[in-house]
Order: structure tokens, then C-alpha cells, then sequence
């Protein structure tokens, strides 16, 4: 079980990890405001943060960035739609986890979740 952060400009989208996750004991928080998710990751210890690429105000790999700062310790999972190989190495070089494609595909998404809770996880 590991506490998860989401963050997709689109609740629904954010709402169906959600309840993906719960299905495996995890404790989810969902957001659509990118700021908001930052506040709570530097006050609450999150294992897990699931970004999607495309926000409202900042690209999710900008927010990537932001959370390695604030908590170096999560591991964090990158969403798009809109996959580019581009996207995925700038995220792997920023220190994303992985990578999932929407339309989420839940064993996927289960697999990579488990595989992030199960690293140990790389000193900040």
C-alpha cells in the first residue's frame, strides 16, 4: 500500500486512477491545480505521484521538476496523451519513474505503481 498523488487537469480522468488504485489498498489524493499538488507533496509524505503531461497552468514536466525539489524521494509516473519520445527522455532525465499512455490501461497502470512502491528510492 503506498500513499499516491494525481494530478490531471481533468478531474474524471484523475477520479478513475483514483479509484483504479484504491482497488490495491493504496491511499489516493487526486488534483487538477497544479499548485495545490505542490503545496501538499511539501507537507505530506507521498510514495508514488502520477502527472499528467498536459496541465492548465504548468507541463507536467514542470511540475516534475518542482517535486524532485520539494520531495526528491517520490517516484513519479508521467501520463499523456500525446506520446513523443522527446517527452519521455526529457521526463527520464528529470527523474521520472515511468511512463504510462492514455487512454490508462489499469494492469499497466497497477504494474508501474507496484514497481515504483517495490525501488527503493534514489537519494534526492
Amino acid at each position: 500500500m503506498g500513499h499516491i498523488l494525481v494530478l490531471d487537469d481533468v478531474l474524471d480522468a484523475g477520479v478513475m486512477i483514483k479509484r483504479i488504485l484504491e482497488r490495491k489498498d493504496h491511499q489516493v489524493t487526486v488534483f487538477t491545480e497544479e499548485e495545490e499538488a505542490l503545496r501538499y507533496i511539501g507537507s505530506h509524505p507521498v510514495d508514488v505521484a502520477i502527472l499528467d503531461i498536459r496541465l492548465k497552468k504548468m507541463s507536467g514536466v514542470e511540475v516534475l521538476t518542482e517535486m524532485k525539489k520539494v520531495s526528491p524521494h517520490t517516484r513519479i509516473i508521467m501520463l499523456t496523451g500525446y506520446p513523443t519520445l522527446e517527452t519521455a527522455r526529457q521526463a527520464q532525465e528529470l527523474g521520472a519513474f515511468d511512463y504510462c499512455i492514455k487512454p490508462i490501461d489499469k494492469d499497466e497502470l497497477e504494474e508501474k505503481v507496484a514497481s515504483a512502491l517495490e525501488t527503493d528510492p534514489q537519494p534526492g
